[in-house]
């Protein structure tokens, strides 16, 4: 008798120990699918920041003043400088301190006006 309920309770705990891998096992792999779409998220926020670059050549002043170190003073003077051909030309001109520039570079681009056609 003995023997048998032994016998039972191995049973029973590698029916619960099974499961259990096999939920681990299960749990392994949902934990790393949001890792994948994160990955797959930011490659397309990256993208879409890209798209959404503000303009050194047609921004508002209100928009100019809402980048970083960038108040109504500077927002003047970038908007004064312009036309721009490349966003490097806030250092060069000595319109923006290095610093400064380096806090917004990614933020902005001076795109340029279409070729008039002939």
């Amino acid at each position: 008798m003995k023997k048998i309920w032994q016998g039972l309770l191995i049973a029973a705990s590698f029916s619960v120990l099974i499961p259990a891998s096999a939920l681990a096992k299960d749990g392994a792999k949902k934990a790393a699918a949001p890792v994948a779409v994160s990955a797959q998220s930011a490659s397309t926020a990256s993208a879409s920041m890209k798209a959404e670059l503000l303009d050194l050549n047609s921004a508002s002043k209100k928009e100019l003043s809402n980048l970083p170190k960038i108040g109504d003073v500077r927002s003047d003077a970038i908007i004064k400088g312009r036309p721009y051909k490349g966003k490097d030309e806030l250092l060069s001109r000595k319109i923006l301190t290095e610093d400064v520039y380096k806090g917004i570079k990614d933020l902005v681009i001076a795109k340029q006006k279409p070729a008039a056609k002939k």
